[in-house]
């Protein structure tokens, strides 16, 4: 069965482009230029991604991503921006976007990275691990389920899935592009600022003390290390 995207965005054109390449890539394809009704087909059509714009009349972008995550839909989405600017992209992140593209952009590029991240997904819906300990963290990647100090974790798919790696590779020093390659597994051009939000992100959510981690480690010059607690 093929694949359901949904596509967002307020220029008919641009909406019609993504379309065409899509369903000639062989995804079945929805449309919609205002978040309002963007929202309402990311609830009630699953789609299997959302192509988002950011800019939107009625809702933007950002509120869609926003109501979506609140009410625990985690379909994965690829947000768009006009902007060439460092704080839409990381906002967007920060909200629960898996990805972003910046205008203008290729069609092609779009459709790959589409590809990217579904391929991520079903792989982590794969994973075969049964549960992942470290101190008070418990993880089961087939259920994609996640708990601390047995609380259940609310976490994106891109959260889960480096919280999943990470703790695969306990102890480990993880290089920032060792984690985009293999969390995101394509290119990201060397920004590797992506990482560093979802690392955040993963923090405010396990660490009592943020600058004073327990968990997830900054290794200073390399990345990051997860290991067990020392208190």
């Amino acid at each position: 069965m093929a694949k359901k995207i949904l596509v967002v965005d307020d220029e008919v054109s641009i909406v019609t482009l993504l379309s065409f390449n899509l369903k000639k890539a062989g995804f079945d394809v929805q449309t919609a230029t205002n978040g309002a009704d963007a929202l309402k087909l990311a609830q009630e059509g699953q789609p299997d991604l959302v192509v988002l714009d950011l800019m939107l009349p009625e809702m933007d972008g950002m509120d869609v991503c926003k109501q979506l995550r609140q009410e625990r839909n985690y379909v994965p989405i690829l947000m768009l921006t006009a902007k060439d600017d460092e704080f839409d992209k990381i906002l967007g992140l920060e909200l629960g976007a898996d990805d972003y593209m910046t205008k203008p952009f290729s069609p092609r590029e779009v459709v790959a990275r589409v590809k990217a991240i579904l391929r991520r997904t079903e792989i982590g819906q794969r994973e075969h691990s049964d549960v992942l300990v470290i101190g008070d963290l418990k993880v089961y990647p087939n259920n994609f389920e996640a708990q601390f100090k047995d609380e259940e974790m609310v976490l994106t798919p891109k959260e889960f899935e480096l919280l999943v790696y990470m703790m695969k590779h306990k102890g480990r020093v993880l290089t920032r592009e060792q984690l985009l390659n293999a969390v995101w597994n394509y290119d990201f051009a060397g920004d590797t600022r992506i990482v560093d939000v979802h690392v955040s992100h993963l923090r405010d959510k396990i660490e009592d003390v943020t600058r004073k981690p327990l968990y997830i480690k900054t290794v200073r010059g390399l990345g990051y290390k997860l290991d067990e607690p020392k208190v």
